[in-house]
């Protein structure tokens, strides 16, 4: 193989394009229910507050020089289009794949939000800015700002790439340090991120683990004595994971080792003929083994 076969391939013609937006012939044509979304006024406030921030992505067209297929930034452009735009600059793909800007992208966590709203801030950009461009009310800015105030940051580095609510960490803020963590981690060992499961970890956290003067911890609906109760099952739970934690390694490794041989057992004719003779209830059982894709898949 070629030094020219196996260099990469740019997926982006080097330089931004200026095209008129009639050239543009969309992937998919926008739905009418769109633009009455909360989504469609928030991206349409913030294009009149700071500009285009994301240029839309386009693919020139074989044989046809005055037209150009519009890959990702429908909303973009059709919001440019309603304010009298005319003229739009693009970024050029090699390829006319979409699927890519369609489906592979990366929301932003709180814990992110919040550090990009510290940055603008820290930058001199005012809080009812900020709101104007994100289309917020400017007290949900300021809460944001201050959504990592109490919460410590053991926490906030197990939590900065998660879809966790905002809801979560005003929770977490209730609960020492110690207890943030404990909570954090029993959190994402059940792949919860809920207020609900935050919330019911709260009415299981002793009263000496709960923060500063917050001392209450009061649930609707749930009598102190349901409160005790809970408290001491949280207990056994967390004990009961942390000798899991313990073993699941190495039963996690024994099993794919099992699954690996049966897999290659059941590519012998020979014994999958014996067993469907002698033993059909084992065959049923092993090709089940066989055909788990993944044990922390099925144990979830």
């Amino acid at each position: 193989m070629t030094d020219v076969e196996t260099r990469a391939r740019i997926a982006f013609e080097p330089e931004c394009v200026i095209v008129a937006i009639d050239t543009l012939l969309p992937v998919r044509p926008p739905r009418a229910s769109v633009k009455a979304s909360h989504k469609y006024q928030q991206i349409r406030t913030s294009v009149i507050e700071i500009g285009l921030v994301e240029p839309p992505v386009i693919a020139r067209i074989n044989g046809n020089p005055n037209n150009y297929l519009l890959l990702d930034g429908h909303v973009r452009v059709e919001i440019l289009k309603d304010l009298g735009t005319t003229d739009i600059e693009c970024l050029v793909s090699t390829d006319d794949e979409s699927f890519t800007f369609n489906k592979r992208i990366s929301r932003l966590s709180a814990v992110q939000e919040h550090s990009m709203i510290l940055k603008a801030i820290a930058r001199g950009v005012s809080n009812e800015k900020i709101a104007r461009a994100l289309s917020l009310h400017v007290n949900s800015v300021r809460r944001k700002a201050t959504l990592l105030d109490g919460v410590c940051h053991e926490v906030v580095s197990m939590l900065k790439d998660t879809m966790c609510p905002m809801a979560v960490f005003e929770i977490l803020k209730r609960m020492k340090p110690l207890r943030q963590i404990e909570a954090t981690e029993l959190m994402i060992a059940a792949n919860n991120y809920t207020s609900a499961y935050a919330t019911a970890l709260l009415a299981g956290t002793p009263t000496n683990e709960l923060a500063g003067e917050r001392k209450s911890k009061k649930v609707r609906g749930v009598t102190p004595e349901a409160m005790a109760r809970m408290e001491k099952e949280l207990a056994r739970l967390q004990e009961s994971m942390a000798e899991i934690q313990d073993t699941y390694g190495k039963e996690h490794l024994q099993l794919t080792v099992v699954k690996g041989y049966l897999s290659k057992l059941l590519r012998n004719p020979r014994v999958v003929r014996y067993l469907l003779q002698h033993r059909p209830e084992y065959l049923e059982q092993f090709q089940a083994i066989a055909d788990v894709a993944s044990f922390a898949d099925q144990a979830a």
